[in-house]
């Protein structure tokens, strides 16, 4: 029963994952990526900062002992030489003071030493971590301009793919009838060339019928006209001859039937 229920809950985690990436919104979830780089930018350089102060205290602090050892230094070469003049003057009490402020001064420099070599140590390690840290903040700086400059080119291609799509949309809606009462464009355009085309042959059929009888006046006319001058040869050379038949106006060639 335990199973079947993982199994079941994997499952509709698997699904409302799936839709909801689907009806995301790309731009909103670009926008989150870079604040969550933006963020993790703004944390590293945090941290970097203080391993950068640690190794600033540990200069500081190293620069303290150093001057503190350079002190002992030399009070201990002072304690010394009053101890040295106490002895040549035969006060053998201040001598033995001199020698034991001397002595005194040299445990410190002795603990102050151990302190100066482990202050250069830590030094050297907070050094090469403040290196390290400043490499990967200036490192991820780099990546975060990247990301910022492919988010500007993403963001285009987004407007970009929003526009084909509506390019795409608008394509279909004018190939594809957009319900079973409106006819689609190419229905209409069909529609259109196929009376354009009927009206265009009834026009070419109408002007056939009208040269035709343009054609049969004008051929009237001229056997008219030859005919008369016929006559006036035969005239001029006294030829006699059956009589010609006189031309039919063209009133009569106009009407007669179209052959």
């Amino acid at each position: 029963m335990f199973k079947l229920a993982s199994k079941w809950w994997k499952y509709l985690t698997a699904k409302l994952t799936g839709t909801f990436e689907e009806r995301a919104d790309p731009k909103v979830q670009l926008e989150q990526a870079i604040a969550e780089a933006q963020g993790q930018h703004r944390r590293l350089r945090e941290q970097a900062a203080n391993v950068i102060a640690n190794q600033k205290q540990s200069e500081l602090r190293l620069n303290a002992k150093m001057t503190e050892l350079e002190k002992l230094n030399a009070n201990a070469r002072q304690a010394l030489i009053m101890a040295d003049d106490a002895t040549k003057t035969g006060d053998t009490a201040k001598a033995q003071q001199y020698g034991s402020a001397a002595e005194t001064i040299a445990n410190q420099l002795i603990q102050v030493e151990k302190d100066v070599e482990s202050l250069k140590s830590m030094v050297m390690e907070s050094t090469q971590a403040s290196d390290q840290a400043k490499a990967a903040v200036h490192q991820n700086s780099r990546l975060l301009q990247e990301k910022i400059a492919e988010k500007s080119k993403l963001l285009s291609q987004l407007d970009q793919a929003k526009m084909q799509e509506e390019m795409n949309s608008a394509m279909a809606q004018l190939n594809e009838s957009v319900g079973t009462d409106v006819p689609s464009l190419a229905e209409v355009q069909e529609k259109i060339q196929a009376r354009y085309a009927k009206a265009k042959a009834t026009s070419e059929l109408n002007e056939t019928s009208v040269n035709s009888r343009i054609l049969e006046v004008e051929q009237a006319t001229a056997n008219v006209e030859a005919q008369g001058r016929l006559s006036a040869l035969r005239a001029e050379l006294g030829l006699g001859g059956a009589p010609v038949a006189e031309p039919q106006p063209v009133e009569q060639a106009q009407e007669a039937p179209p052959a």
